[in-house]
């Protein structure tokens, strides 16, 4: 099932499946690591989560995205920051070390667009993630959720970071 989702300039980009509600159970994942590891919501088991997900670490917008969700990171306490897009690995790995990342991960889609898919955020015409933010709780409730509409547009960092204060 497609819905419409997000808009590239001029020109509507249909998200496959459905939003993830507030209040429901975040669904598992398996993403892959840096290192080529596999990482799955298991592994974050106890802390608050701050999933940002990007169409593209190569671009203005999703740099920023990450930066700045890597910047307070710093200041959140029992919290983990994620950062996903369909961007290879490598790629990811590379961002990571020309810019410093270290207070957050970042995790890769790509392999099977499964966790897109799940959390309703797969662009099937470009094969890439819509941004969006996340935030869950200890249990893995979905506390927070935005799917940002059009391309080039941030999320709302202050309300994704007051619920995440507020879970910790």
């Amino acid at each position: 099932m497609a819905r419409p989702g997000m808009m590239v300039g001029d020109n509507e980009h249909h998200i496959q499946n459905d939003m993830l509600a507030i209040g429901s159970s975040a669904p598992d994942f398996v993403l892959i690591a840096n290192d080529l590891s596999s990482k799955t919501l298991a592994d974050y088991s106890g802390k608050v989560k701050v999933i940002s997900v990007v169409p593209s670490i190569d671009t203005g917008v999703c740099a920023d995205q990450t930066r700045r969700f890597n910047l307070e990171a710093a200041g959140l306490n029992d919290t983990v920051v994620l950062t996903v897009s369909a961007d290879m690995p490598f790629a990811l790995g590379r961002f990571c070390g020309a810019e410093g990342i270290e207070n957050s991960e970042t995790l890769s889609a790509h392999r099977d667009m499964k966790f897109a898919d799940d959390f309703g955020v797969h662009d099937t015409e470009w094969r890439i993630c819509q941004r969006a933010v996340f935030v869950l709780d200890r249990d893995d409730i979905v506390r927070h959720a935005e799917y940002v509409p059009i391309i080039g547009d941030e999320v709302d960092y202050d309300a994704a970071l007051a619920k995440a204060r507020e879970l910790a």
